[in-house]
């Protein structure tokens, strides 16, 4: 992930980016997504391969867990919006919930 910039999205850039996530809505700074999944441990399987590959990348989301449901939350906060940090996370974290809800 080290060709990705940090650098802030401009406006039109996240128009851009969101276009192609289409299950993630802007909320501020921020990008979310929230799923509910078939079961409670389904759902901490999938906080778990979610953790690893932000570990991976050294860029860590917000995640809520509320019985099966899970809400992620992504910015990068240092610098205080959105990069192309969070829209590859975003895009990564989408291939975990499909492989989680076609199972």
């Amino acid at each position: 992930m080290s060709g990705l910039s940090r650098a802030l999205l401009n406006e039109d850039e996240i128009a851009e980016e969101l276009a192609l996530l289409p299950l993630w809505a802007r909320e501020g700074h921020t990008i979310v997504r929230a799923i509910e999944l078939a079961s409670f441990p389904e759902a901490i399987r999938t906080v778990v391969k979610v953790a690893e590959i932000a570990e991976e990348m050294d860029h860590h989301p917000d995640i809520d867990i509320r019985w099966r449901t899970l809400r992620f939350s992504l910015m990068t906060y240092s610098e205080g919006g959105l990069t192309r940090f969070d829209v590859a996370l975003a895009a990564r974290i989408d291939g975990v919930l499909s492989a989680a809800t076609s199972a």
